[in-house]
């Protein structure tokens, strides 16, 4: 994942309108950069540099501002790029492609390996440290943020109708 982060971003010329290059951008570079994203533990740290890879593309794609005081060229700040692109930021996708899963994986059956790996617990002694990140403290988190943090989710989950109010709530959060 990081090493596409860290690719060279080439954008279309200048002779394309934006609204497509924001297309072509959402539709290719997106889906290969948030490929498998349902399944990833994030830490705060590579959110960020998944913010900072959108908005580098972003920046490429709408150019720099002219200053209405200064007459200076200047980049354009981030809120700037979340007003001029009009779609969800890659956190907030990844964290609704995430609760689209784990709802997905709590109605499988208990046969399947997904659900047994979701709800298993496993055996041995853990490492000395602090534990690491897993996939559903990122769901608990998800769900603190929209204000459930403390039910249990996988019976939440159960209830197909109130899981996607929730799923739509975390896709329309407002996310740095």
């Amino acid at each position: 994942m990081l090493a596409i982060i860290r690719c060279r971003i080439v954008c279309l010329p200048g002779c394309y309108p934006k609204n497509l290059k924001i297309k072509i951008c959402r539709t290719i570079i997106l889906s290969v950069v948030l490929y498998g994203c349902e399944t990833w533990s994030l830490t705060l740290g590579e959110e960020r540099k998944l913010r900072v890879f959108e908005n580098k593309v972003l920046r490429r794609i709408f150019g720099p501002r002219r200053d209405e005081v200064t007459g200076d060229w200047r980049r354009l700040h981030n809120e700037e790029l979340d007003d001029l692109s009009c779609s969800p930021n890659i956190v907030r996708v990844i964290k609704w492609r995430r609760m689209r899963w784990a709802g997905h994986v709590v109605h499988m059956g208990e046969e399947r390996g997904a659900y047994r790996v979701l709800v298993g617990k496993p055996e041995g002694k853990r490492l000395r440290g602090r534990p690491r990140r897993r996939w559903v403290d990122n769901i608990r988190t998800d769900l603190q943020e929209v204000g459930c943090g403390y039910m249990d989710w996988i019976g939440l989950a159960q209830d197909r109708d109130r899981w996607w109010v929730l799923v739509s709530a975390v896709m329309n959060l407002r996310v740095l």
